[in-house]
C-alpha cells in the first residue's frame, strides 16, 4: 500500500508585528484576520507589545489601527509611549492609529438580566470604519467581563466578540491578565482564541528576566520554546536563538592567532573561519593575553572584534595587555574592537543571551570573544550555562562569525569544564602550570582541533614585552622541562655543542698536523730517492759507456786480426 501524501496547498495568511524576533518563531506573525490573546501577569509587556503591533503596522505596513482601552486614557498612553519614541498624538492626527478609551465604572455595574456588548461593537466599528483599520487592540478584556459570574454568558459573549472581530476581517490582540490557576483570570479566552501568546517575567535569585512563549496558533507551526526577550528604549525585543537543524556553513579558510608558533601546531595557518575556540586554564596562565593576541591579528586584518567582558572592566584590560606590547586601543580608537562589559549578576543568562545577540547584530564583528564563561555559572545550573552558550554558538555559526571562549579550569579538572562545552569547541587550547624544581611556569598544548593536523607537544611559553613567545621543547626523565630547568639544560645542551665543536677542531687539527708531518716525510723520502737515483743513472751510464768502448775495442782487435 503506497503511503498518503498530504497536499499543502493552503496557507494561513499572517500579519507581521514588526516586533524584532517574534515574527521569526511565529513563521510570519499573527494569523490575518483572527484574533490573538496576549496574556501574563502585571508588568510582562502586554500593552507595549499590542501598541507596538499597531504603530509597526501603521508606520512600516501602512496598515491604521484603532486601540481601545479600558484602562488608561489617550492622554496616558500618549504619554507613556513616548519615552520609547513613540509619537502616537502624531499617528492619531495623520488618521493612522485612532485611540479610544472607553470607561467602566465597576462600582455602578449591577449584573441583573442578560449583557451583550452590542454598545461596544457599535462604538468599535464605527472607529474602524473612521480610519478604515486593519489592525485593532483590545486592552484589557478582564474589564468588560469583571463583573460577571455567569460563565455561560461569558463565554457565549466571548466567543461573539471574536466572531464579529472575523467577520470585519481585522487582525486584532485582545490583552488579558494572567489567572492563578489558567493563562486567563475567567480560563475561557485561550479556548475561543486562535492565537495565544504568554509572557512571562519572573524573578530568581534576585534576576528579573522576561520571556514570550507560543502556547497556541491554530492553523500553523511556530516555536514552542520560551524565548527571553528585552524591554529597551526601542521596546520589545525577542531573540529567537535555538536552532532546529544543524546546517551551518562550513568554511576552509584559516585566520592566525597572532601567534606565529601557535599557528604553525595548528598545522601553520592557525583555525578556521567560523569555528568555536576553546581557551582553560587556570587562573594566571594568559588565557586572556592569548584572546588579546587573537584580537589584535583580526583587528590588523581590518575586521571587527567583539569582547564579551565579565569580570574586568575595558580599561583595565586594555592597560594590562599594553604591559606585553600590544595596544588595543588602538583598535578601539579605529572602531575596529568593541567592549561590553556587564557583572554576571546584573541579568540572567537568558538576558545576557539577549543582550550579546543584540550586540552582535548590531556591530556585525568577524570574532567574538566571552572571558570568560565560567563567570556565568554563578547566574545558573551548569545545564543552563551550557545550553545558552550552546545557543550563542549555533547562532554564530550561522553568521561564520569565531567565537573564542574562555574557561577558568582547576588543578583537579585541567581537562574539563564547567559547564561541558569542551565537545562542543572545535579548537581546544589548554594553558596550564608546570610546577618543577620549586618553580611555576606556563605551558601550552592543544587538545583537539577538529579538521586539521595540529601538534601533540606541551610548549612553555613566557610573556614578554613583545607578547607570547612559545619556546623550544625541553624534555628530561621527569617530563617537559621549564624554567631554571629549561636554562639549565639549555646551558648543558650549549655547553655540549662547544665541546664537541673543540674535539671537531682539535681532530682537524691533528689531521692537518699529520698531514704536513706526512707530507715532510714523503719530501725527505722524495729527495733521498732523488739522489739515489741521480748516482744510480750515473752509474748506469758509466756502465753503458764502459760496454761501448770494450765492443768498439772488440771491433778494432778484429780487424785487425782480419777475422771474419
Amino acid at each position: 500500500m503506497e503511503p498518503t501524501v498530504i497536499q499543502r496547498n493552503h496557507c494561513l495568511q499572517k500579519t507581521p508585528t514588526g516586533i524584532q524576533g517574534f515574527d521569526e518563531i511565529t513563521y510570519g506573525g499573527l494569523p490575518r484576520g483572527r484574533a490573538a490573546l496576549v496574556c501574563g501577569a502585571a508588568g510582562c509587556g502586554k500593552t507595549l507589545f499590542a501598541m507596538q503591533f499597531l504603530v509597526n503596522g501603521a508606520v512600516v505596513y501602512n496598515e491604521p489601527g484603532v486601540f481601545m482601552s479600558f484602562e488608561e486614557n489617550e492622554t496616558e498612553l500618549a504619554e507613556n509611549f513616548a519615552s520609547l519614541g513613540l509619537d502616537l498624538n502624531e499617528l492619531s492626527e495623520q488618521n493612522k492609529i485612532l485611540m479610544d478609551h472607553v470607561f467602566i465604572d465597576r462600582s455602578k455595574i449591577v449584573e441583573n438580566g442578560e449583557y451583550d456588548l452590542e454598545g461596544l461593537f457599535v462604538r468599535l466599528d464605527a472607529a474602524i470604519n473612521s480610519i478604515g483599520a486593519k489592525r485593532v487592540v483590545l486592552d484589557t478584556i478582564e474589564a468588560l467581563f469583571s463583573c460577571l459570574n455567569d460563565t455561560k454568558i461569558l463565554r457565549a459573549e466571548l466567543r461573539r466578540l471574536f466572531r464579529w472581530l472575523k467577520e470585519k476581517g481585522v487582525t486584532t490582540i485582545i490583552t488579558g491578565e494572567r489567572g492563578p490557576d489558567a493563562l486567563t483570570r475567567h480560563g475561557i479566552e485561550e479556548y475561543v482564541s486562535d492565537c495565544v501568546i504568554v509572557l512571562d517575567h519572573t524573578v530568581v535569585d534576585n534576576i528579573s528576566t522576561r520571556h514570550v512563549s507560543i502556547v497556541k496558533y491554530r492553523g500553523s507551526a511556530h516555536g514552542t520554546n520560551e524565548y527571553p526577550f528585552l524591554i529597551d528604549e526601542y521596546g520589545i525585543c525577542i531573540m529567537p536563538i535555538t536552532s532546529v537543524e544543524l546546517d551551518a556553513v562550513a568554511s576552509t579558510d584559516r585566520i592566525s592567532t597572532g601567534v606565529p608558533r601557535l599557528d604553525t601546531m595548528l598545522g601553520a595557518d592557525g583555525f578556521y573561519v567560523g569555528s568555536s575556540v576553546l581557551i582553560s586554564g587556570t587562573a594566571g596562565t594568559g588565557k586572556t593575553t592569548l584572546a588579546a593576541h587573537m584580537v589584535n591579528a583580526a583587528c590588523c586584518r581590518g575586521e571587527k572584534s567583539l569582547y564579551f567582558a565579565l569580570e574586568e572592566s575595558p580599561n583595565q584590560i586594555i592597560r594590562n595587555i599594553r604591559s606585553v606590547g600590544i595596544d588595543l586601543q588602538q583598535w578601539v580608537d579605529q572602531d575596529l574592537l568593541y567592549f561590553l562589559a556587564a557583572r554576571p549578576t546584573c541579568f540572567g543568562l537568558e538576558m545576557h543571551l539577549v543582550t550579546m545577540y543584540k550586540k552582535i547584530i548590531e556591530i556585525n564583528p568577524r570574532l567574538v570573544i566571552v572571558d570568560s564563561m565560567s563567570d556565568l555559572v554563578a547566574m545558573g545550573s551548569a545545564k543552563d550555562v551550557k545550553s545558552m552558550l550552546t545557543r550563542l554558538l549555533d547562532f554564530l555559526k550561522h553568521k561564520q562569525i569565531t567565537l573564542i571562549l574562555l574557561e577558568l579550569s582547576t588543578e583537579n579538572s585541567m581537562e574539563q569544564t564547567k559547564v561541558g562545552m569542551s565537545s562542543l569547541a572545535d579548537t581546544w587550547i589548554a594553558l596550564r602550570d608546570i610546577e618543577f624544581g620549586g618553580e611555576r611556569n606556563r605551558g601550552l598544548y592543544i587538545l583537539k582541533s577538529r579538521g586539521m593536523a595540529h601538534s601533540n607537544q606541551i610548549r612553555e611559553f613566557v610573556l614578554t614585552e613583545r607578547g607570547i613567545n612559545l619556546l623550544d621543547v625541553y624534555t628530561g626523565p621527569d617530563g617537559v622541562l621549564t624554567g631554571s630547568a629549561r636554562l639549565t639544560q639549555e646551558a648543558k645542551e650549549k655547553a655540549a655543542r662547544l665541546q664537541r665543536q673543540h674535539d671537531i677542531e682539535r681532530r682537524r687539527q691533528d689531521i692537518e698536523r699529520k698531514r704536513k708531518k706526512a707530507e715532510a716525510t714523503i719530501s725527505e723520502i722524495q729527495t733521498s730517492f732523488e739522489a739515489e737515483k741521480a748516482e744510480l743513472e750515473s752509474l748506469i751510464m758509466q756502465g753503458e759507456e764502459e760496454l761501448e768502448m770494450l765492443a768498439r775495442g772488440n771491433e778494432q782487435i778484429a780487424l785487425m786480426r782480419k777475422a771474419d
